[in-house]
């Protein structure tokens, strides 16, 4: 999802002066857009219902943070394969078949009734997402008018909309029942598939020539490059304390459904304005590397303040809107050095990231559960913060190896 920020940031500002406006658009553009933003929901949708499903189902926290852990663990695992799926069924086929796939799991969710075939089916639904979210910026950039400034912008929108709205909508849908959500998003995804049938031009997105041939194998041997590999483990660790805030926070909020939403639909919008318009600036200023650093250390800070003052309601609801813009900085950030860190294919480098940066997605929610149970409410928190200052570390200890991201930036 980040990779494709960097570009929007990049030119964002150019393509507001351009002539003719973004909103002209062939309808299976919007079709698209549409079913980004539903797609890109899952993403918060469960964090407002995260407390109702623990009391109603019950489970404890570590037993349902596994909802975010097993769909990031598919996450990672589908990624390295969505190039090879795509290449045989087609953008459109790639996006139905995502579609279908995150229909069916989210309605099964929403008629589920124990916690362990909640988590089984939000592993379903990730590997939905990732067939999707792989393909759906092709998607628009391919069908779009106005040149491809213009369509990323319009997919920057999707994924800002649906981080933001996802939450809002968990959270009102959650304060009728915990199945709401679920329900709402497989009805809603329903009416994508329509729409994409109809509007959306079978033989779209080919190309001319012979594609290269890829391997699973790919991203594995794209890491042997140290750069790409310090900043998948820099991603890696990052999001421990991401993933932390995202799954285990609502738990200590002492919020209903509806508040939940809010704070997370506040923390959504910065993320995603952020994203887009105030990293490139931060990156001018000081450079991709040590802006990276900068944001990586702040949301360090916030996590460990967090952990220290968990008692305190509203110090952890600022933290948690004030975070957004943090981890919206940094997803830009680290992905112009992920795209700027060697000469591998774009699509092969992504995947690799992708991976790694998944596999600690998926790992930091149940720990962040378990170490609630063992410990305290504010030990996740501050193990959270401690993933966050290493990362730092580690970019920094590999200085020498990363610092060429910034003359590439530069075009020296």
């Amino acid at each position: 999802m980040s990779q494709d920020v960097t570009t929007a940031a990049k030119v964002v500002n150019q393509s507001i002066q351009e002539e003719g406006s973004i909103l002209k658009q062939p309808k299976a553009v919007w079709a698209v857009f549409f079913a980004s933003i539903i797609a890109f929901m899952g993403l918060g949708l469960v964090d407002p219902i995260l407390p109702a499903i623990a009391n109603q189902l019950d489970a404890s926290q570590s037993e349902t943070t596994l909802l975010f852990t097993s769909y990031n663990a598919v996450m990672a695992v589908a990624m390295l394969v969505t190039g090879t799926i795509s290449s045989k069924l087609g953008m459109k086929g790639t996006l139905l078949s995502g579609i279908v796939i995150i229909a069916l799991f989210a309605g099964l969710c929403g008629v589920s009734n124990d916690i362990w075939s909640l988590v089984a089916l939000r592993g379903g639904w990730g590997l939905g997402n990732a067939l999707f979210v792989a393909t759906a910026l092709t998607a628009i950039v391919t069908l779009a008018t106005g040149g491809n400034a213009k369509a990323i912008i319009l997919y920057e929108a999707a994924i800002g909309l649906g981080i933001s709205v996802g939450p809002l909508l968990g959270g009102w849908l959650g304060a009728m029942s915990w199945r709401g959500p679920f329900l709402g998003v497989a009805v809603l995804m329903v009416i994508a598939f329509i729409g994409l049938s109809i509007l959306m031009p079978k033989a779209s997105g080919t190309t001319k020539g012979a594609k290269p041939k890829t391997s699973i194998l790919d991203p594995f041997r794209a890491l042997k490059h140290r750069s790409l590999l310090v900043f998948g483990i820099t991603a890696a660790l990052y999001n421990f304390g991401f993933f932390t805030l995202l799954a285990y926070a609502p738990f200590v909020l002492g919020l209903d459904e509806h508040g939940l939403g809010f704070v997370f639909l506040g923390w959504g919008l910065l993320l995603a304005i952020t994203s887009v318009f105030m990293a490139p600036k931060i990156q001018q200023w000081f450079g991709t590397v040590k802006s990276m650093c900068l944001m990586l250390g702040l949301f360090g800070i916030v996590l460990l303040a967090m952990g220290l003052w968990t008692s305190q309601q509203w110090l952890v609801i600022s933290a948690v809107v004030i975070s957004g813009a943090l981890l919206g900085n940094n997803n830009t950030l680290i992905t112009t050095a992920v795209m700027n860190a060697t000469t591998v294919e774009r699509s092969t480098a992504s995947a690799a990231y992708s991976f790694l940066r998944f596999i600690g997605a998926a790992i930091a929610p149940f720990l962040a559960g378990k170490l609630s149970e063992i410990f305290n409410p504010s030990t996740p928190f501050i193990v959270g913060a401690i993933f966050v200052f290493i990362s730092v570390l580690v970019v920094w200890a590999n200085h020498i190896h990363v610092k060429h991201v910034d003359d590439v930036e530069t075009g020296h």
